[in-house]
C-alpha cells in the first residue's frame, strides 16, 4: 500500500492510527498494572522484591524469545493476519493472569501473556513503516506512545480502584475485555497489509533472521534499543513501592498521581511527535534524555515528600520519556529495509523485552526491602545505574541518526 505525504492523514490512516493506539494501551496496561500493584502483590502473596521482580522479568524474558523465534517468519504473512494471531494468544493470557490464584500460577500466565503479547509492538511498527513515510512517523508515534500514558489516565487509576474494591485479578479481566474489543476493530476495519509480501527477500526464514541479526548496521539499533530499554525496566517495577513506603504516598493517593501525569504525557505525546518530525527526532531524544536523567536523579533521592511536589515531578519525568521513546521508535522505523521490516521489527522487540526483563532482575537484586512497610533501600543506586544507560544510549543514537540522515538524505531526520 502505498503511503501519502500530504500533511493530512486519511480517513483510513486515522482509523490505523486509532485502533494501534488502542492495542498498544492494552499492551502496556497489561504490563504496567502490576507496576501500581507491586505493593499490594507483595503483601498479599508475601513476596520479595526479588520474587515481584521475576513475575514482571517473566514475561520480558517470553516476549523475547517468542519474538526472536518468529522474526524470521514476520516479513511471510499479511501483516494483519499475523496481528490478530498473536492478539488473541495475548487476550487468552491475559484471562489465565485474570484467573492466577498463587503466585506461581500467575508467574506462568506472565510467561504465556509474554509470547503473544512481546510480539504485537513489532508488528504494529512494521505496519506504521509500511503505511506512513518517515517524515511523519514521529507525528504518528506520538499518538501510539500517547497509548503509555492512556494506561496511566483511565487503566491505572481504575485498575487500582478495581483491586481495592474486589481483588488484584479484576485488573487483568479489564484488560482482556478491552482487547476483545479492539480484536472486533482489527478483522472488520484494518485492510490487508501484504506489500512486503512482493518484494524479494530469503526463502528461508530462518536464514532471513540470520541476515537480519547480523546485518552490522541492524546490530547498531538492537545494541542502542538493549541500553536504551534498561531505563524503564529498572525504575518503573518498584516506583509504586517507592512511593508508598519512602516516599509515604498513600496507596489511595497512587492512582491520582498516575492519572495527572497519565493527563500531561497525552497532551504532550502528540506535540513532540509533530516537533520530532518539525526539529529533528535526534535533536528531540537528546532534549528527552537530558531532561530524564536530570528527573531520575531527582525522583530516586526522594524522601518524605508533599503529594503536590510528587506529582510534579512525575509528570516532568515521563515527559522526558516520552521524548526519547517517541524520537527512538521513529528514528529506529527508517534503519531497515523494506523487506526486512518485520523481521528487524521483531528482533528489534525482542532485544528490548529480554534486556528490560534482565534489567528488571538486577533491579529487584539491587533494591531491598528489611521487612514489609519498610522503606526500600538502594532504590537510589537503581537511578544512578538509568542516568548512566541514559549517557550511554545518546552516543549510540548519534550514529543511529547518522547513518538514517545518509540512507534517506534528510538531514532533519
Amino acid at each position: 500500500m502505498s503511503t501519502q505525504t500530504t500533511k493530512a492523514f486519511s480517513p483510513y490512516q486515522i482509523i490505523v492510527i486509532a485502533t494501534l493506539v488502542v492495542l498498544q494501551f492494552t499492551v502496556i496496561l497489561d504490563f504496567m498494572v502490576l507496576s501500581p500493584l507491586s505493593a499490594h502483590l507483595m503483601k498479599v502473596m508475601s513476596i520479595t522484591p526479588k520474587q515481584f521482580g521475576l513475575v514482571v522479568s517473566a514475561y520480558a524474558f517470553s516476549a523475547g524469545i517468542s519474538g526472536l523465534l518468529t522474526a524470521g517468519f514476520a516479513d511471510k504473512f499479511d501483516r494483519k493476519k499475523l496481528l490478530l494471531f498473536f492478539y488473541l494468544g495475548f487476550i487468552s493470557g491475559t484471562i489465565f493472569c485474570a484467573l492466577a490464584p498463587t503466585y506461581h500460577y500467575l508467574l506462568a500466565a506472565r510467561i504465556l501473556t509474554g509470547i503473544f503479547g512481546g510480539v504485537l509492538s513489532s508488528i504494529s511498527f512494521a505496519i506504521i513503516t509500511d503505511l506512513f513515510p518517515l517524515e511523519r512517523r514521529g507525528t504518528v508515534m506520538g499518538f501510539v506512545q500517547s497509548a503509555f500514558a492512556a494506561s496511566q489516565v483511565l487503566g491505572i487509576p481504575l485498575g487500582l480502584y478495581l483491586a481495592n474494591k474486589f481483588d488484584w485479578h479484576a485488573p487483568f479481566m479489564l484488560v482482556a475485555g478491552i482487547a476483545v474489543l479492539v480484536t472486533v476493530s482489527i478483522f472488520f476495519t484494518i485492510k490487508p497489509i501484504d506489500a512486503h509480501l512482493k518484494l524479494k527477500n530469503d526463502k528461508n526464514p530462518f536464514l532471513h533472521l540470520w541476515h537480519t541479526f547480523t546485518d552490522k548496521f541492524y546490530l547498531r539499533a538492537f545494541l542502542t534499543t538493549s541500553i536504551m530499554a534498561t531505563g524503564g525496566f529498572m525504575l518503573m517495577p518498584f516506583s509504586s513501592a517507592f512511593l508508598v513506603n519512602n516516599v509515604k504516598i498513600q496507596e489511595e493517593q497512587l492512582p491520582l498521581i498516575f492519572m495527572i501525569t497519565g493527563v500531561f504525557s497525552i497532551v504532550v505525546g502528540p506535540l513532540i511527535g509533530k516537533l520530532s518530525d518539525k526539529i529533528g527526532k535526534y535533536i528531540t531524544f537528546v532534549a528527552g534524555s537530558a531532561i530524564s536523567i536530570i528527573m531520575v536523579f531527582t525522583y530516586t533521592q526522594l524522601g518524605i515528600t508533599p503529594i503536590y511536589m510528587v506529582i510534579g515531578i512525575n509528570v516532568i519525568l515521563f515527559v522526558g520519556i516520552s521524548s526519547r521513546m517517541i524520537a527512538a521508535s521513529a528514528l529506529l522505523t527508517a534503519v531497515p529495509e523494506p523487506k526486512d521490516r518485520g523481521a528487524f521489527m521483531g528482533v528489534n522487540s525482542s532485544i528490548q523485552q529480554m534486556a528490560g526483563g534482565l534489567a528488571s532482575v538486577i533491579s529487584g537484586m539491587i533494591v531491598i526491602q528489611a521487612s514489609k512497610n519498610q522503606p526500600l533501600q538502594r532504590y537510589d543506586t537503581v537511578g544512578l545505574v538509568v542516568i548512566g544507560s541514559i549517557f550511554i544510549c545518546a552516543f549510540f543514537m548519534y550514529f543511529i541518526n547518522r547513518y538514517v540522515q545518509q540512507k534517506t538524505k534528510q538531514p532533519n531526520a
